[in-house]
């Protein structure tokens, strides 16, 4: 019998999250253990073409090798752009005083 690998599929949404562990073939992609794991049946509203996936918080392609002990996750699409959230803090600690108006930085206390 073939050796097999363990890795495991993540997934999370706000308020459920899915971790999968199986067992897979040596030489299988993470497309392969992504279908094999059935996440996609429990969530319907996957798409694949959409969203991003990486093994351990580094973005792979679908036809990647995994390797023993992988961790292949799906990525929900961002709701915000970051950068944006970023921004808006900025300017509201400007308004509240918390920042400097004209680096952003913290204010200094003298």
């Amino acid at each position: 019998m073939a050796e097999q690998l363990t890795v495991e599929v993540a997934y999370a949404l706000p308020k459920q999250q899915s971790l999968l562990t199986l067992s897979v073939l040596p030489g299988s992609t993470v497309l392969q253990v992504i279908e094999q794991s059935g996440i996609l049946q429990q969530y319907p509203d996957i798409d694949l073409s959409q969203q991003k996936i990486g093994v351990w918080s580094r973005p792979v392609k679908p036809e990647e090798l995994v390797k023993e002990g992988d961790r292949i996750e799906i990525y929900r699409p961002l709701i915000a752009d970051p950068k944006d959230l970023r921004r808006r803090r900025a300017e509201k600690a400007k308004e509240e005083g918390r920042a400097d108006k004209v680096t952003g930085g913290r204010k200094q206390e003298h």
